[in-house]
């Protein structure tokens, strides 16, 4: 009823697990590889899926370019993660909501973040959607961070079903390395938002969904002083990680320390951007000197 695509790089220990979640359930599976260094492509070739590979430019291009460049059997796809699961019941729910022919045109699904083999039900703002299942001619994808934020032609809803997240499959070593990448794209975002951004106040305490109020918090926490220190504190008390066990503890200082690194890196893009004006208006001094 739908196709699936599948994003890779270097996902050698977490794609087959991906592909048994779906390989019975759907007939059109595409994997969309960055050109994988490992043995990526070797363990997907075992299956009958296709296989199309992409330069990686950002998060939001590599979809749009999918989207619009990527042929599938079916006008209404999936987005799936190398380190996310399928369930029978999400397929059963996503079956179910193509059929019913409304006037959507896309569904939120909410993810399970799965860290060191336990759900992290609470610091994790859980249920915390993203747009998975959608008509692949009514949405595509700007960057934002790290990440990306859709852009749709139509109106969306919510399904009811989950699927899993497993966020350290590969180790905290790569974990780390990631979020470092990751931290540097937040940075620039960061400082573009405090330059030309702001809040908006009402998504924050009347916004229509979730998603709309959890976008609102986050330009506001782009203001507040102490930010890691917050971060903890409303992870930690305010959502109830004390209730997620050793994982949600560790969890929520990881996500502590990844706050900080975007301080860090926003300080460091002020400081090259101040030391570059300074730089240039040095030519000019001199030569009113000289006159």
């Amino acid at each position: 009823m739908f196709s699936i695509y599948i994003l890779t790089y270097n996902e050698e220990i977490e794609i087959a697990a991906c592909i048994e979640s779906i390989v019975s359930f759907c007939d059109d599976i595409i994997i969309v590889d960055s050109y994988s260094s490992d043995r990526t492509l070797d363990i997907v070739s075992n299956y009958d899926v296709r296989i199309v590979q992409h330069s990686f430019e950002s998060h939001g291009k590599q979809r749009t370019w999918m989207l619009r460049e990527v042929s599938t059997q079916y006008d209404w796809v999936y987005i799936l993660e190398a380190d996310e699961r399928m369930t029978p019941e999400l397929y059963a729910e996503c079956c179910q909501v193509i059929q019913n022919k409304d006037e959507y045109i896309g569904y939120y699904v909410a993810e399970r973040v799965m860290f060191m083999n336990h759900w992290i039900r609470h610091c994790t703002q859980y249920p915390r959607y993203q747009l998975r299942l959608f008509r692949k001619d009514k949405v595509w994808f700007d960057d934002y961070g790290h990440t990306e934020r859709e852009i749709c032609d139509g109106k969306t809803s919510f399904l009811k079903e989950t699927y899993p997240h497993y966020t350290s499959g590969k180790g905290f070593s790569r974990w780390l390395e990631k979020h470092n990448r990751y931290s540097t794209d937040e940075a620039r975002e960061t400082l573009s938002q405090l330059e030309a951004g702001g809040v908006r106040w009402q998504d924050l305490f009347w916004g229509r969904s979730e998603v709309e109020k959890r976008r609102a918090l986050k330009d506001l926490s782009l203001r507040l002083p102490f930010r890691p220190f917050l971060r903890f504190l409303y992870m930690y008390f305010l959502l109830g990680g004390i209730w997620d066990g050793r994982p949600g503890w560790a969890w929520c200082v990881l996500q502590s320390f990844y706050e900080y690194f975007i301080i860090l890196k926003v300080w460091e893009l002020q400081t090259q951007k101040t030391s570059k004006a300074n730089t240039a208006k040095v030519p000019l001094a001199t030569e009113k000197h000289k006159n």
